[in-house]
C-alpha cells in the first residue's frame, strides 16, 4: 500500500461492505469495473456480523427449543430437553464465520480489494483512509457510501453493563433470567420472543398503542397472543423515563399514558427504539452532501447524490432499513456507474417480522389502495384450513391479497404465519409482473403445500372460493 503524502488513483471506491457495499462491489467487477472497497469493521456489515444472520440463527435455536418442549400434543415426549448456550452462540458465531468467508471469496474471485479502515471526505472525489497506525488517500472517479445505520442511543440509557443494543443481545454469555425491551418494533419483538422461548421472563415496554407499529393490526393481533402465551409481559404506551442499575439488575421507571409513573426490575435492559444513519463522521460536510436533518443522504432515483460521482444507497438513504432493499439499490448504483439506465423502482419491496409467527408483507395494503385512490378487492384464507400447516401444528394466521376490483391486478398481500418470510415472493413476482387474482387461482400449487394458501386466497377474492364458504 501506498503511504504518506501520495495519493492512490481509484475507479469504483465502496464505503462499506455490508449487503448493500459488497453487492454494488461484485456487480460493478462484474461490468468491468476496478473496484476497491473500504470497511472501518468486517466484511459483511452489521447484517452478517452483528444483525439478520445471527439474529435469525438466535430465532431459528430458540424456535428449536420449544418444539422439543412442547410436542407432547402430537406424541413426542421430551422430558430432557436443555440449552447449552454457549454452543448455540458457537452454531450462531460458525454461520457468520462461513457466509463473511464466502464474501471474502467472492472479493477475491471477482478481483476486488478490500481495505480495513475509516473513511473521511477531503474532497468530492477523494477521501482519506485512516488504519491503526497510518493514512492513505484514495482518489476516485466514481464512489458508492454504503455506510449502513447503528442502534439509537437513547440519552437517558446509554449503551453499557445491563443496558443492551441489539448487538449485545446476540453476544451474551448466559440466558438471562429476565430482560426488559424498550421498544416494540420488529428488533425488540424478534430477540424479546427468542429470549422468551428460551426461558427469559421478558418485559416490552413501547410507546405506541400497539407493537410492531406499521403492520396492519389484523397481523400483529396474532403475534401478541403468542408472545403472551410465551410469558411476555407487553406493556404499550408508555415511556420509559430514567434507569436505575446494581451488580445484580436494572430497574426502568417509566409513565403510562395517564401520567402514572411505574418500575419493573429485569437482569438486563435492551434498547430496540429504532436505528440512525452512519453519515456522521464521514466529513459529508466538507464536500456540501444534501443531507435532511435526521442524516439521511438525498438521492434521485440512481442512488446518485448531488455530487455526480457519488452514489448513496441503504440504511443512509430515506426509506425502509432492509438489507434487501440495499442490495437492490447497491446493484441499481453500479449500473449506473457502468452507463446503464437502471433505475429503483419500489414498487413491491417484502417487509418481514421473523416472529412467531412470521409477519410479511409487500405492496399495498387495503388501507393504503383506498388512500390511492384504487376500489380494493381482498381474498383471505387462514392457515387453519390447510392440510399442510395442520399436519405442521401450525393453524394460525392466514394470507390476504389486495387486488384492484376494475382490473383484478394484484396490488399487495400481507401474511402471518409459518414460512410467510418465504411464501411473500410469489406475491412481490406477481405485483412486479403485473399479475392478476386470476393468473394467482389458475396457477397450479402443488398439494399439499403452504403455497395452497396464497392460490386459496385469490380464488375467495374472485369470488370462487373451494375450501371455505362463500
Amino acid at each position: 500500500m501506498v503511504v504518506g503524502d501520495l495519493t492512490n488513483e481509484v475507479d469504483v471506491l465502496i464505503i462499506g461492505s455490508g449487503p448493500g457495499g459488497y453487492v454494488a462491489a461484485i456487480r460493478a467487477a462484474q461490468l468491468g469495473k476496478s473496484v476497491t472497497v473500504v470497511d472501518k469493521d468486517e466484511i459483511g456489515g452489521v447484517c452478517l456480523n452483528r444483525g439478520c444472520i445471527p439474529s435469525k440463527a438466535l430465532i431459528s435455536a430458540a424456535h428449536r427449543y420449544e418444539t422439543a418442549l412442547h410436542s407432547a400434543d402430537i406424541g413426542i415426549q421430551s422430558e430432557k430437553v436443555s440449552v447449552d448456550f454457549s454452543k448455540v452462540q458457537a452454531w450462531k458465531d460458525g454461520i457468520v464465520k462461513k457466509l463473511t468467508g464466502g464474501v471474502s471469496s467472492l472479493f477475491k474471485g471477482n478481483k476486488i480489494e478490500f481495505i480495513r479502515g475509516e473513511v473521511y471526505f477531503t474532497a468530492p472525489n477523494e477521501v482519506r483512509v485512516m488504519q491503526e497506525v497510518e493514512g492513505s488517500r484514495y482518489r476516485f472517479n466514481h464512489c458508492i457510501i454504503a455506510t449502513g445505520s447503528r442502534p439509537i442511543e437513547l440519552k437517558a440509557f446509554p449503551y453499557g453493563g445491563r443496558i443492551l443494543s441489539s448487538t449485545e443481545a446476540l453476544s451474551l454469555p448466559q440466558i438471562p433470567q429476565s430482560m426488559i425491551v424498550i421498544g416494540g418494533g420488529y428488533i425488540g419483538v424478534e430477540l424479546g420472543q427468542a429470549y422468551a422461548k428460551l426461558g427469559t421472563k421478558v418485559t416490552i415496554l413501547e410507546g405506541t398503542d400497539s407493537i410492531l407499529p406499521g403492520f396492519e393490526q389484523e397481523t400483529t393481533r396474532f403475534v401478541q397472543r403468542k408472545l403472551k402465551k410465551d410469558g411476555v409481559e407487553i406493556v404499550t404506551s408508555v415511556m420509559a423515563k430514567s434507569a436505575s442499575k446494581t451488580e445484580r439488575d436494572i430497574s426502568i421507571t417509566y409513565t403510562t399514558s395517564s401520567g402514572e409513573e411505574k418500575q419493573v426490575t429485569a437482569e438486563y435492559a435492551l434498547i430496540t427504539v429504532g436505528r440512525r444513519p452512519n453519515t456522521d463522521e464521514l466529513g459529508l460536510d466538507l464536500i456540501h452532501m444534501n443531507m435532511d436533518k435526521r442524516g439521511f443522504i438525498q438521492v434521485d432515483k440512481q442512488s446518485r447524490t448531488n455530487i455526480p460521482n457519488v452514489y448513496a444507497i441503504g440504511d443512509i438513504v430515506p426509506g425502509l432499513a432492509l438489507a434487501h432493499k440495499a442490495s437492490y439499490e447497491g446493484k441499481v448504483a453500479a449500473e449506473a456507474i457502468a452507463g446503464m439506465k437502471s433505475e429503483v423502482d419500489y414498487m413491491a419491496i417484502p417487509a418481514v417480522v421473523f416472529s412467531d409467527p412470521e409477519i410479511a408483507s409487500v405492496g399495498l395494503s387495503e388501507t393504503e389502495a383506498k388512500a390511492q385512490g384504487f376500489t380494493p378487492e381482498t381474498g383471505k384464507f387462514p392457515y387453519a384450513a390447510n392440510g399442510r400447516a395442520l399436519s405442521l401444528a401450525a393453524g394460525d394466521g392466514f394470507v390476504k391479497l389486495v387486488a384492484d376490483k376494475a382490473s383484478g391486478r394484484v396490488l399487495g398481500a400481507q401474511i402471518v404465519g409459518p414460512e410467510a418470510s418465504n411464501l411473500i415472493a410469489e406475491l412481490g413476482l406477481a405485483i412486479e409482473m403485473g399479475s392478476t387474482l386470476e393468473d394467482i387461482a389458475l396457477t397450479i400449487h402443488a398439494h399439499p403445500t403452504l403455497g395452497e394458501i396464497v392460490m386459496e386466497a385469490a380464488e375467495g377474492a374472485l369470488g370462487q372460493p373451494i375450501h371455505q364458504l362463500k
